[in-house]
C-alpha cells in the first residue's frame, strides 16, 4: 500500500516503514504527525484518486532535524570587478511513516 502525500508545498510517494526528509516543521523530535492532504491511495492494485483530496490520512513519527548540503551561490558581473558568494543549507525534518489509514 502506497499513498501520495502533500506535505510542506511537496508531493511525496510514501510506503509504511518509511524514512522521508521533507522541509523543517515545526514538531519536536519523537513528536507524532499526521497528514490529511492525501491524493491517491494504491492498496494492492485498488487506486482511489482524490478531487481534489481523500478523507485520509499518513500518520507519521518525527526522527530528527538535520541540515543538508551547502549550496553555493556565486554572482558575477564581467569587467565590472563584483563578485559575490553566499551560500545556504536548506533544514530538512526526518520523517518514519507509520501507517496510512483510508
Amino acid at each position: 500500500m502506497f499513498a501520495i502525500v502533500s506535505i510542506a508545498g511537496q508531493q511525496f510517494k510514501v510506503e509504511e516503514g518509511q524514512e522521508i526528509f521533507v522541509h523543517q516543521l515545526a514538531a519536536e523530535e519523537g513528536d507524532s504527525v499526521s497528514f490529511d492532504e492525501v491524493l491517491l491511495v494504491d492498496n494492492g492494485g485498488s487506486v482511489r484518486i482524490g478531487k481534489p483530496t481523500l478523507s485520509a490520512t499518513v500518520k507519521a513519527t518525527v526522527l530528527g532535524h538535520q541540515k543538508g548540503d551547502k549550496v553555493i551561490v556565486f554572482k558575477k558581473k564581467r569587467r565590472k570587478g563584483y563578485r559575490k558568494k553566499n551560500g545556504h543549507r536548506q533544514s530538512f525534518t526526518k520523517l518514519k511513516i507509520d501507517g496510512i489509514s483510508i
